[in-house]
């Protein structure tokens, strides 16, 4: 679906954001970029989404074309600010947007704008001035915006923001539903075993200093440590006591671990 080669981006006050990454993104997977704050995850979402030209490097998108703009329909990118996605002058204008841009037929557009705004809370929002919303609401918006049209590849950095924890489950429920591929880009490691099977982890220095699989890197206390992360609270927790391969990921596993423990 994605494929970059030796990408590295140097803003115009000299700042290097990311150094050489090369990566493959295959049709279907869920994929976690995570990395400390400043390590260069969003400037690699903007150069994964076409979005900025990098000083170095190429991306091929679906075996097709180095033009993000000729796969437009196909890429949803959802980025760190909401506000970037609210523009228009109600929220119902703006979730029009992107399948009116796209030619998507009006009602179609409609059930599926019904279906998320249902879904997100957003429902009583719609005929709302999106400068009007909250911090919370703005995010739902967002993530709403870049999944009417339905794309092929997901690119998320930080989807749940400032939102609470009754609509944070539910985005995590609309990106594990999701049929095509997911990449998100968050700094929280307790995040990913929700979404992700595998993990790339980018350094402080900008570089992808690790690719595997999910248990692989977040049961790597060093590894993460190393490059200003730690690790999911529940492999904090269980450090020690369990083999890697043993150790739960997420709150679900340990309350299942527990459980058999207990009997």
């Amino acid at each position: 679906m994605i494929d970059a080669r030796q990408l590295s981006h140097e803003y115009p006050d000299g700042t290097t954001a990311i150094r050489n990454i090369t990566l493959t993104i295959e049709e279907g997977e869920r994929v976690a970029v995570i990395g400390a704050n400043g390590s260069g995850k969003s400037t690699l979402q903007l150069a994964l989404g076409g979005l900025i030209d990098t000083s170095t490097g190429t991306v091929e998108y679906f075996e097709e074309t180095t033009d993000a703009e000729d796969v437009r329909d196909r890429l949803g990118v959802l980025l760190q600010d909401p506000d970037d996605y609210l523009f228009n002058t109600t929220v119902r204008e703006d979730l029009e947007y992107g399948p009116a841009q796209l030619g998507m037929p009006r009602q179609a557009a409609a059930r599926r704008i019904e279906r998320l705004a249902d879904r997100l809370g957003l429902s009583g929002l719609l005929d709302r001035a999106p400068f009007r919303l909250s911090g919370g609401e703005k995010q739902r918006a967002a993530v709403a915006s870049v999944l009417t049209f339905d794309p092929d590849v997901l690119l998320l950095d930080e989807p749940l923001g400032a939102v609470d924890d009754r609509y944070r489950e539910r985005i995590l429920e609309l990106m594990t539903a999701h049929e095509g591929t997911v990449v998100l880009f968050t700094p929280s490691p307790d995040l990913v075993p929700e979404v992700a099977d595998r993990v790339i982890l980018v350094g402080q220095n900008g570089s992808a200093v690790a690719d595997g699989p999910v248990r692989e890197i977040l049961t790597d206390g060093s590894l993460l440590r190393d490059h200003g992360l730690r690790p999911p609270t529940t492999v904090q927790l269980f450090d020690g006591i369990l083999d890697a391969d043993e150790v739960p990921l997420t709150v679900s596993e340990a309350r299942k671990y527990l459980s058999r423990e207990m009997r």
